[in-house]
């Protein structure tokens, strides 16, 4: 049977209003009121805990749902109409991290390696390879966990979209991503491991308390290309940016573990990535992207964007934590810190 989770604890007015709406079975026009003016009146989309812990308990609806909520509620129009306009919010944000995009007459896979190149965000792989401690690891897999114990399952979404060699080549990544139908070998079940190893709880959704906006800011605009039809050119420029970018980092990770005293039986989820995401790289940028920008070039500025998003909000995400190290502080919320 599949596990659900808890609700996640309130960080706002919004989600504390959706929580009781959802599990009251009864959503108030009032709360989408409320999701119309906080999409609005927020500074910082991206950074609002109050707004994206939110959007991330709607798209939860997708995935396992929640305790004491009806799966009825997945498709539920007013909860649909009090999503959009958070992935309003979320979208005009996003662009304006990214910044302008360039699209020319190359072909789309070298257009993703030189915006790759180009990219001169904050590394957290070298600080957490060099000299990142135990608490410091523990604080970064708790981010993590919001995306790897569902790894593979945002982007997923996208495969009823596409076909031909484009849907090929995607189904072949996803299959590395869930084992090649050996559960143990899934990567989530390797990073929950992993979990294990470093003494934090790996049950599915348990440590969202603890992880700030962040963490589910990069998951949501995963969900938000997955799920729209409209955004499945982002997907794949997503996913392609991940699988280009995260051989080496994982490299560095697997060295950093190792460094405080773990071994392969714990590294192991880094190290498929070394040798997983290289193999990925081609297929991803040739064989998928290629392909559907070939099919229908409209989208080549879609697939940019979606690489140029995971991109940024890798920066963005390595930001909140090495600053919040820099300034000896914990980088989660609250009073769970672990690393200050």
């Amino acid at each position: 049977m599949l596990s659900r989770m808890e609700f996640p604890e309130p960080r706002g007015p919004l989600s504390s209003a959706l929580r009781s709406d959802l599990l009251d079975g009864e959503l108030s026009p009032a709360t989408v009121a409320l999701a119309e003016r906080t999409a609005a009146g927020s500074s910082d989309p991206l950074h609002d805990e109050d707004l994206q812990i939110t959007l991330a308990a709607c798209y939860e609806l997708h995935y396992r749902g929640f305790d004491g909520v009806d799966e009825g509620w997945e498709w539920d129009p007013g909860l649909l109409t009090l999503r959009a306009h958070l992935e309003r919010a979320h979208t005009a944000a996003l662009r304006e991290l990214v910044g302008p995009l360039q699209v020319t007459d190359e072909p789309v896979d070298q257009q993703l390696v030189a915006l790759i190149a180009a990219d001169d965000g904050p590394s957290l792989s070298r600080y957490l390879g060099r000299s990142g401690s135990l608490e410091q690891w523990r604080e970064y897999l708790t981010l993590r966990s919001v995306y790897h114990l569902k790894e593979g399952d945002p982007h997923t979404f996208a495969l009823p979209r596409l076909s031909g060699r484009t849907k090929a080549a995607m189904v072949e990544i996803q299959a590395d991503e869930y084992g090649g139908g050996t559960p143990a070998r899934m990567h989530s079940e390797l990073f929950a491991g992993l979990l294990r190893d470093l003494g934090l709880d790996d049950t599915y959704g348990t440590l969202w308390d603890a992880a700030p906006a962040p963490a589910f800011t990069s998951v949501n605009t995963m969900s938000l290309f997955g799920l729209h039809r409209r955004w499945r050119g982002a997907a794949l420029g997503h996913l392609t940016a991940v699988e280009m970018t995260s051989s080496e980092p994982s490299r560095r990770y697997s060295l950093g573990l190792r460094r405080l005293g773990f071994e392969r039986a714990t590294t192991v989820f880094y190290d498929e990535h070394v040798e997983a995401d290289a193999v990925h790289e081609q297929i991803a940028a040739v064989d998928m992207c290629g392909s559907l920008v070939a099919g229908e070039p409209h989208l080549a500025a879609d697939v940019l964007f979606g690489a140029a998003s995971s991109l940024a909000l890798d920066g963005l995400t390595a930001r909140a934590l090495l600053g919040a190290w820099e300034a000896g502080r914990s980088a989660l919320r609250g009073d769970r810190a672990l690393a200050a």
